[in-house]
């Protein structure tokens, strides 16, 4: 399957050594000839949006979104007729935004934790990197759709994308996440 923006990139088992991507499933938000940029859609932290911005009162969750740049906040979303300035991902899907009009929603409890998802950094991907690595059999490429991104279970996302591939696959799918402890 070809790499585009709105597909999804999916750890293979055999990075299950490299700790920023291992069993990771990313959501891909630009792929260019020079760059490639997305979220990790299954590592949620400990935090809320009002714990990182105090004047935004809403406690919707904010999950890793990748090793580049963990002191911003990204968001993608699925309501681009309340956020003026989003860029379509793909369809349903849509990334930044306005965010005084976001703030605004917000605060005014106008906003579903199904409609947005909330990041601290991205994953970020320099000319031919993500070629090489694709290569190197570290990822496959995977659809998405905006239900799946937006109301998934973070915690099996990964095994149910193994399982839905089959094969093989399924035995990594249910391996545990540390063999130290098998």
């Amino acid at each position: 399957m070809k790499l585009n923006k709105g597909k999804l990139l999916i750890a293979e088992p055999a990075i299950l050594n490299d700790s920023s991507f291992n069993r990771t499933i990313v959501l891909l938000t630009e792929h260019t000839s020079n760059n490639t940029v997305g979220f990790i859609l299954n590592r949620p932290l400990d935090f809320t949006i009002n714990d990182l911005l105090p004047d935004i009162d809403c406690h919707f969750m904010v999950y890793q979104g990748g090793p580049v740049e963990q002191d911003n906040l990204y968001f993608v979303h699925k309501i681009p007729q309340l956020l003026p300035d989003s860029l379509e991902v793909s369809d349903g899907i849509f990334w930044g935004g306005n965010f005084e009009s976001l703030k605004d929603l917000l605060n005014n409890n106008l906003l579903d934790a199904s409609d947005i998802r909330f990041f601290l950094g991205y994953s970020g991907w320099g000319k031919e990197q993500l070629d090489k690595e694709m290569n190197e059999n570290s990822w496959f490429v995977g659809e998405q759709d905006v239900n799946t991104i937006f109301s998934m279970d973070g915690e099996n996302l990964w095994k149910d994308k193994l399982l839905q591939k089959g094969g093989n696959y399924k035995l990594w799918a249910n391996a545990p996440s540390n063999f130290n402890l098998n």
